[in-house]
């Protein structure tokens, strides 16, 4: 970390994942691989990073630091069994010691996912769940482009099943150091964000953001989990509307970067909510981005969850209704469309989109009980 950085949040010394975060961290990757081992790194990204010119620069700092280097660029957004297969072919091929995800949370799932299988073999589907790996799995760096999911925070990883839709969360919540699936390090390099289209940006930050309203109110939060949560809400909070408005703002996209990361942790230790059961079934079945299939969800899952007087985000110190309404205007701010019509979704989905959110995992955590009729009351709202 750079001398004109703030320090970072002293709740991050409650995550087993080191974080190394400053402009141009991207330099010492290759030094921190070395450090924890490697030899022979399979790096994970799409070719879109690969253009930008970040997997080059990875690849220097790896090679100062003598580590051999395979890079697999197949990653796709949400990233699915085939894209881990055919990454999983090339690192047994070349007998790789080390991962490195470099890209937004597909690369750093995918880079997961490829993990699971070299080190315990099978497929996918049998580590849909938590701890079901006997295995321990490689050591693994992650560096994220977004400031979205904080998947560099956490043991999970999001692979989709393209037969069934379903989006398969397996995890292996051990220390990564005892061989657990959460990386080892993150590198934060703001640098890294300055690249990404200002639709990507958009989309990422209200992914963060609801990562933090939804763990703030779900039935597994925690005092630990609610120490990210509010860590990251006061910085994305603050930073979220500049850098969607100034891209070139550096400290708005450092603190997006920090909060994502934060709200990453907390969901390992909180999970999810409804709006996140909401949303998948809208990429599965429309395609629509991440990012912008949680946001249009968010406000209506808040006021949902908030009727009858129950507030169940106090922690984030604003009233349930403003908080709402702050999510809807961040929304508008990135200019994503506040309507399920504007996105392709036709009234007649919505029963079907309910009875598959009703099967989401997240839908389980949601503060207030949901089921295929409340969750399809909740789509009538958003349409």
């Amino acid at each position: 970390m750079t001398a004109s950085n703030p320090p970072l949040p002293e709740v991050l010394q409650q995550s087993p994942v080191r974080v190394i975060a400053g402009a141009g961290t991207l330099a010492q990757l290759g030094g921190l691989a070395r450090a924890e081992g490697a030899t022979h790194v399979l790096l994970v990204t799409d070719v879109g990073i690969r253009k930008a010119g970040h997997v080059s620069r990875a690849e220097a700092s790896l090679a100062e630091a003598r580590v051999a280097v395979t890079v697999f660029d197949g990653v796709a957004e949400n990233p699915m069994t085939e894209h881990v297969a055919a990454g999983l072919e090339l690192a047994q091929r070349e007998h790789i010691d080390f991962i490195v995800g470099l890209g937004g949370g597909s690369a750093m799932d995918c880079a997961k996912g490829i993990n699971l299988l070299l080190a315990n073999g099978g497929e996918i589907k049998d580590y849909w769940g938590e701890n079901r790996a006997k295995r321990p799995m490689l050591p693994m760096i992650a560096m994220p482009t977004t400031a979205g999911t904080g998947s560099e925070g956490q043991s999970f990883a999001l692979i989709s099943d393209p037969a069934t839709h379903q989006k398969m969360a397996c995890g292996d919540r051990r220390d990564p150091r005892a061989g657990g699936l959460r990386p080892r390090v993150a590198i934060l390099d703001e640098e890294l964000t300055a690249t990404q289209p200002p639709s990507v940006a958009a989309a990422a930050g209200i992914d963060a953001l609801a990562h933090v309203v939804e763990t703030a109110g779900t039935t597994r939060r925690s005092d630990v989990s609610l120490a990210f949560s509010c860590a990251a809400w006061r910085l994305i909070r603050g930073a979220l509307e500049r850098a969607l408005r100034s891209p070139s703002d550096a400290a708005a996209r450092r603190d997006m970067l920090v909060g994502a990361h934060l709200a990453g942790c907390a969901i390992e230790y909180s999970m999810l909510g409804a709006a996140h059961a909401c949303a998948n079934p809208l990429t599965a079945r429309f395609g629509i981005i991440h990012g912008r299939a949680v946001g249009v969800m968010l406000p209506h899952v808040i006021r949902f969850n908030c009727a009858g007087g129950r507030y169940h985000y106090a922690a984030l110190d604003m009233p349930a209704g403003e908080l709402a309404d702050y999510c809807a205007a961040m929304l508008s701010a990135a200019g994503l469309a506040p309507r399920l019509r504007d996105h392709g979704v036709a009234e007649a989905d919505l029963p079907e989109l309910a009875a598959e959110a009703a099967k989401q995992w997240t839908a389980t955590f949601n503060p207030r009980s949901v089921g295929a009729a409340e969750l399809a009351d909740i789509y009538r709202h958003a349409w």
